[in-house]
């Protein structure tokens, strides 16, 4: 049952957006103009993290003086170079993905920041890339935008690999209050209402139970 803390939180008006927006740091040049080529996409662009995700991702590789990151979904690349930004100044990005077309515009985003050198992509399915790696737990930070019904499986096969005190980030395990669904051949995501948790969280759970070190934290973004 809620309680009074679990009822108390501010609701996401869009002036309060528009303001918190204003208040962060604003996208430099290089993710300004990927974010506006990646737009030009059309209805797939809503697949792009939000300016204020891109944030957060930089601060939190920071705040973990991660040095080993990986991240399965690049899309364009936004997230991928607001992660590697945050790395320190030896640290690595690993990128999987799958498509060539999408992460082209991406591998031209990473070569203008500066950071070709440091993030590798793979072409691949992610969970193969994921499974080639070693066994040993040196990844610091991951981050996870892909296929939702493959969430448990990256889970399972990055946990052994991630060092103590790591974080793994799900991204879009709710969309507006609802579960989200990638839609088929490239098509925009659609929502599907749900009463509780989705079957993605669901999964995650599942995953955790027994596991008393792998703590969870769900943000509103």
């Amino acid at each position: 049952m809620a309680g009074p803390m679990q009822e108390k939180f501010t609701a996401l008006t869009p002036a309060l957006y528009a303001y918190l927006v204003a208040h962060n740091p604003p996208p430099d040049p290089v993710l300004r103009d990927l974010a506006a080529e990646t737009a030009a996409l059309g209805p797939i662009s809503l697949m792009q993290i939000a300016v204020e995700q891109g944030v957060f991702l930089t601060f939190l590789a920071r705040v973990l003086g991660a040095r080993r990151a990986v991240e399965i979904g690049t899309f364009t690349g936004y997230s991928a170079i607001s992660i590697a930004r945050g790395l320190v100044p030896d640290g690595t990005l690993l990128c999987c993905d799958l498509n060539e077309e999408w992460t082209a515009i991406a591998r031209r985003y990473f070569a203008r920041a500066g950071l070709a050198e440091r993030i590798t992509l793979r072409i691949a399915p992610a969970i193969e890339t994921v499974r080639a790696l070693p066994r040993t737990p040196e990844i610091d930070l991951v981050f996870i935008d892909a296929d939702k019904t493959g969430y448990r499986a990256y889970y399972e096969e990055i946990l052994p690999r991630l060092r103590p005190g790591g974080v793994i980030g799900f991204d879009n395990v709710l969309w507006g209050g609802s579960e989200r669904h990638v839609g088929r051949h490239g098509r925009p995501p659609r929502a599907q209402r749900l009463p509780r948790a989705g079957p993605a969280r669901r999964r995650g759970d599942a995953a955790r139970r027994g596991r008393p070190h792998a703590g969870a934290q769900a943000l509103s973004f």
